[in-house]
């Protein structure tokens, strides 16, 4: 029986979105990281950009975790795993720390991981310390870590916030609010970590001014169980995969590339925006991503739409996800009113929209079997196809996305993660 293993974890979770949950996760990584510590990092839910940036911040991969998508014992070896070689485990929280079913908190609470909690201090004072106890004591049988200020003002700002606190709350710090920490963004969360040139600078300066400000001590070690073995089936060996990754299609989950790996799959990346050919391959991959912000450059690579055309046309399979299922339709329109002819491979045309379309987790039962994964999305389809499936979410999230199957093509707007269901993923990838 393999043991359980020890390493010093927390969790950084917040009253609600938009109060800097991830700038503080990846100045921490990024202050541990640069005093000689190995910090790995993980993402609560399912997200492709905070991973990104939290990579880069560690040094290290970042993968996701989830009592329903990933699930417990999945998530518990991915734990496990890297209990056994850092120094120091830091988990993003998402949303609220309560909010959603399964909850950050939820979570927490499932491998008892201690929450530090981030709390936005920009016009607050003693108010602090409310809200801080609130999170604390809400649900009584939650670890809880202590607390750090995001966006502190002035040196007496930070006092008044640290001295609010009660009932012994431990104060991890406070970042401060000044212009280049803090990460930007657009529509659908921040700015992808590739298209910041100053990031390691905005880590670096993060990372110095909260450790001008918190000890940086190690929080106190979590143990974690170890996981169940689970053997990997090779039903991917020898198959090639092309998988689309470049500034319009970069949201995959590390995890399930790491399984098409271990199915036996060769992988190769190519870019529908800069690339003229395809990689050789037995099947070819679309993942999401922004292809909105770059469809013109996509319209006008004609000799890769040629390529991805004679790839369906040969009866090659061909999995599309969000923004990957835009490429494919007949055409698609940014938010300016810009229209870009695709792909065509699907009839139909999406219209990009200024307001959140559908968010939810999803299960989509396949005739190869169920998938889990969830939806994320500003645009609009409208299609003559009949789905030949839709998701459902378990918590009751907008959106019963529609799966588009013509011949060894699937599309859909659900993002999938694979390891949910190894033997339905092969099914759609085989040739």
């Amino acid at each position: 029986m393999t043991d359980a293993r020890r390493c010093p974890a927390v969790l950084i979770a917040a009253p609600a979105s938009g109060q800097g949950k991830t700038t503080v996760t990846a100045a921490l990584a990024r202050l541990h990281r640069n005093q000689g510590r190995k910090v790995r990092v993980f993402k609560c839910g399912p997200d492709f950009l905070d991973p990104m940036i939290l990579e880069r911040a560690s040094g290290a991969p970042v993968y996701q975790l989830d009592l329903w998508m990933v699930g417990a014992d999945e998530s518990r070896r991915l734990l496990w795993e890297a209990a056994g070689e850092a120094d120091l485990i830091l988990i993003e929280g998402v949303m609220g720390l309560f909010d959603g079913t399964p909850s950050s908190a939820d979570l927490a609470r499932h491998f008892g991981v201690p929450v530090l909690a981030v709390i936005d201090g920009t016009a607050m004072a003693q108010t602090f310390g409310a809200l801080a106890l609130g999170l604390a004591r809400y649900q009584p049988d939650l670890p809880f870590a202590g607390v750090l200020a995001n966006r502190v003002g002035t040196l007496r700002h930070a006092q008044l916030l640290e001295g609010s606190l009660t009932e012994g709350l431990r104060w991890y710090g406070g970042l401060s609010r000044e212009t280049g920490i803090e990460l930007p963004s657009r529509h659908l969360g921040l700015v992808q970590a590739s298209e910041l040139n100053d990031l390691d600078a905005r880590l670096d300066a993060a990372a110095q001014a909260l450790g001008q400000s918190c000890d940086a001590a190690l929080p106190p070690a979590v143990e974690f169980a170890a996981p169940v073995p689970q053997a990997v089936t090779p039903l991917l060996e020898g198959v090639r995969i092309a998988v689309a990754r470049d500034e319009a299609f970069a949201f995959t989950y590390g995890a399930s590339l790491d399984l098409l790996r271990a199915m036996g799959a060769r992988l190769s990346f190519f870019s529908p925006i800069h690339d003229q050919v395809l990689p050789e391959a037995d099947s070819l991959y679309l993942p999401g991503g922004y292809p909105e912000l770059h469809h013109v450059a996509l319209a006008e690579n004609t000799p890769m739409r040629s390529a991805i055309r004679a790839h369906h046309q040969a009866g090659k399979p061909l999995l599309a996800e969000c923004g990957g299922m835009l490429y494919l339709l007949d055409a698609l329109t940014d938010v300016q009113g810009q229209r870009a002819e695709l792909l065509g491979l699907l009839p139909g045309e999406a219209v990009m929209q200024k307001r959140l379309a559908a968010l939810a987790l999803q299960a989509v039962e396949l005739p190869e079997g169920t998938l889990r994964g969830h939806t994320y999305h500003h645009s609009l389809t409208t299609t003559t196809l009949e789905p030949i499936a839709r998701g459902q979410s378990p918590n009751g999230g907008r959106g019963a996305e529609a799966v588009y199957r013509c011949g060894r093509l699937t599309a859909s707007y659900v993002h999938f993660y694979f390891p949910s269901n190894p033997d339905a993923l092969a099914a759609l990838l085989r040739p």
